[in-house]
């Protein structure tokens, strides 16, 4: 799956079942700090990935994940290593 198509997935479920604003979503936004991701949104975001990309997130391989583009790119590598 190429890159931006994961960025747009992201940016979709983001909007529409998380309902961020979208001038809060950027490459550099922080997902606790500047997107509003809380621990209830972090469980929605596991099913949504789960179903979106088809792989499950464990998380003790979120602990470095703190902006957006850290996001993308943890997607990015589990979906390209299944």
């Amino acid at each position: 799956m190429e890159r931006n198509e994961i960025e747009e997935k992201v940016h979709d479920f983001l909007i529409e079942d998380l309902e961020v604003d979208e001038d809060r979503i950027y490459p550099e936004a922080r997902l606790k700090d500047d997107v509003g991701i809380d621990s209830l949104d972090f469980v929605d975001i596991v099913v949504i990935v789960e179903k979106t990309f088809g792989f499950k997130i464990k998380p003790e391989e979120m602990a470095g994940v703190i902006t957006l583009n850290d996001f993308y790119n943890y997607i990015e590598n589990k979906v390209n290593s299944i």
